[in-house]
C-alpha cells in the first residue's frame, strides 16, 4: 500500500528475568531474532520500531543494538512499574532519552483500559504521562494501548486525556499521520518468512477488508 508504514512491536528479548504474565511468552524473542528484525529494518523508511512494557532488555539488549545500526525507536513504559525486577527504572528511561529514543506511556500498571473506573482512567492515561514527562523533561502524550484492548469508550477517554497518538496491536500496515496506529508484534515465530510477509508482503483485498472490519468493531463496541 503506497505511502503506508509498518509499526513493529517488541516486548521482551533474550533471557527471561522476571515472572511473565499469561501470554507474554508468545511475544518474547531470542536476541538473534531481534537482531534479524533490526537488520531488516535498516534503511527502511517505512518501518518503525516500538517497544512495550518497559522490560529491562529495552536498555540492556535493545538500546546498544539500535545504536549500532543507527536506528531509533519509541519505548512505551508502564510508569507504575518502573524499577520493579526485570523492568526499566527511571535511570533507564533517562538513558533511552539521552540516546535519542522517544518515550511514550503504556499506562500505569499494564491494565486493560476497557475495565477502568474513572479514578483508574486518571492514573492510567494522565498521571502515567506526567510521571514520564518528569523524567524526560518534556510532555509525554503518545500511548500504546495495553493488550491492544480498546472500544469507543477508551477512544473517547484517550481523546479527552489529550493523547496525541495511540498505538494498538491490530496488525497490518498503517498510514503515517493517523491518530490511531496499528502495529504488529514480533514473537518466537520470527524468521525470514515472517519478515518477508510482514515487511514486504502486499495484503489481499480480503485481508485488508477483514482488518478494517475488526478495527471498526473495536471502535464501535462498548
Amino acid at each position: 500500500m503506497a505511502g503506508s508504514i509498518v509499526n513493529i512491536t517488541v516486548h521482551g528479548i533474550g533471557p527471561v528475568v522476571r515472572e511473565l504474565d499469561p501470554g507474554e511468552d508468545h511475544v518474547w524473542v531470542e536476541v538473534e531474532q531481534f537482531e534479524r528484525m533490526l537488520d531488516a529494518a535498516v534503511g527502511r523508511g517505512d518501518v518503525r520500531i516500538t517497544f512495550d512494557d518497559g522490560n529491562a532488555s529495552d536498555v540492556e539488549i535493545a538500546l546498544p543494538r539500535l545504536l549500532e545500526r543507527g536506528l531509533t525507536a519509541e519505548f512505551f513504559v508502564c510508569a507504575g512499574l518502573l524499577g520493579e525486577p526485570g523492568r526499566v527504572d527511571a535511570d533507564g528511561v533517562r538513558e533511552l532519552t539521552a540516546a535519542g529514543m522517544r518515550i511514550g506511556s503504556h499506562g500505569w500498571s499494564h491494565r486493560d483500559w476497557r475495565l477502568l473506573s474513572p479514578e483508574d482512567v486518571e492514573r492510567e492515561m494522565i498521571e502515567a504521562g506526567r510521571v514520564l514527562a518528569g523524567l524526560v523533561g518534556h510532555p509525554v502524550s503518545r500511548v500504546a494501548v495495553p493488550f491492544g484492548s480498546y472500544d469507543r469508550h477508551v477512544l473517547r477517554r484517550m481523546r479527552d486525556a489529550k493523547i496525541t497518538r495511540a498505538y494498538t496491536s491490530d496488525g497490518g500496515r498503517a498510514r503515517p499521520g493517523t491518530w490511531l496506529q496499528t502495529r504488529t508484534s514480533i514473537g518466537p515465530d520470527l524468521d525470514q518468512d515472517w519478515l518477508d510477509r510482514v515487511l514486504n508482503g502486499t495484503p489481499s483485498v480480503y485481508g485488508r477488508a477483514r482488518g478494517s472490519a475488526a478495527r471498526a468493531f473495536k471502535r464501535l463496541r462498548g
